[in-house]
């Protein structure tokens, strides 16, 4: 999950990358209040569990690293998401400098349904993807440009990268006091345009070199009510309180969850739980 180059999102309605943010223009303030951002508030989802209808967000953890570096060995993913090949022990070692990365938000998408069965799966057999916030425009911290991977090809054209999208947008705008999110997408990408239009962005911007185009959602008052209204049925619960329960897994599925390496040294607190806020995953 960290930056390795100009780096692309991946979006599920149609499998297109969309592309990352460049500074624009600071609007004015709203006048409806909002927490005041800091570079510190990025690391409030360590220990945070957004629980959807179709998907559950979780912090980015070591133990989710084998198996989106499994994700990463396809070549086409590696190319949408302009991503190089790193091994094993190089995505456990990017995974700890993320946790000091402090202008990135980022969650794991799960399979909700998956992860409430029982007995509980391991969690990373319910990965399908991840979804981010930046916050670049040094200007205007108000500021978060929103992008969205579906990796599992099965769990894509269902609504899972809609509803993702949207439990991100309610926790930046009532967590991180984001008033304006920014896509940036292909222009051939059609699908991912109307996705993000459906969820009231409109374009501001195209350009021709890049084949892409912005689109924003400035949060008003209004907007804020049917972003909030739209994610009512979420829930936000403790990660570490979810992490403690037990996990029952076939010998079959411990085969294949097991290969886990050691953290580096570099990195502090329980190898389980410690988690990082970070860009798009490598």
């Amino acid at each position: 999950m960290g930056p390795r180059a100009p780096t692309p999102a991946f979006c599920p309605a149609s499998g297109f990358p969309t592309f990352k943010p460049s500074s624009l223009p600071k609007s004015p303030s709203l006048s409806f209040p909002y927490p005041p951002l800091l570079a510190a508030t990025m690391k409030l989802n360590q220990n945070t569990i957004l629980l959807g209808k179709k998907v559950v967000l979780v912090p980015y953890t070591s133990e989710h690293v084998p198996r989106y570096h499994e994700w990463m060995k396809s070549e086409e993913l590696r190319h949408l998401t302009a991503s190089e090949q790193l091994t094993l022990q190089q995505e456990y070692e990017m995974q700890c400098s993320w946790c000091e990365d402090e202008d990135k938000c980022t969650f794991i998408v799960l399979d909700a349904e998956k992860w409430q069965a029982q007995p509980r799966p391991p969690e990373e057999s319910c990965m399908v993807g991840d979804v981010n916030l930046f916050l670049t425009d040094l200007e205007d911290p108000t500021l978060g440009e929103i992008e969205v991977m579906i990796a599992e090809p099965s769990c894509r054209r269902q609504g899972l990268g809609t509803e993702a999208s949207l439990l991100i947008m309610s926790y930046g705008v009532t967590k991180l006091g984001l008033t304006k999110f920014e896509a940036k997408i292909g222009q051939e990408n059609e699908p991912s345009i109307r996705m993000f239009q459906k969820l009231h962005f409109k374009q501001v911007a195209m350009s021709n070199v890049f084949q892409e185009v912005t689109l924003r959602l400035a949060v008003n008052e209004s907007e804020r009510q049917w972003i909030l209204e739209q994610t009512s049925h979420m829930e936000e619960r403790p990660y570490r309180a979810r992490k403690a329960e037990p996990v029952t897994a076939t010998p079959s599925e411990q085969k294949s969850w097991n290969y886990m390496l050691p953290r580096p040294d570099s990195c502090t607190g329980d190898k389980s739980t410690v988690s990082s806020v970070c860009s798009r995953p490598s």
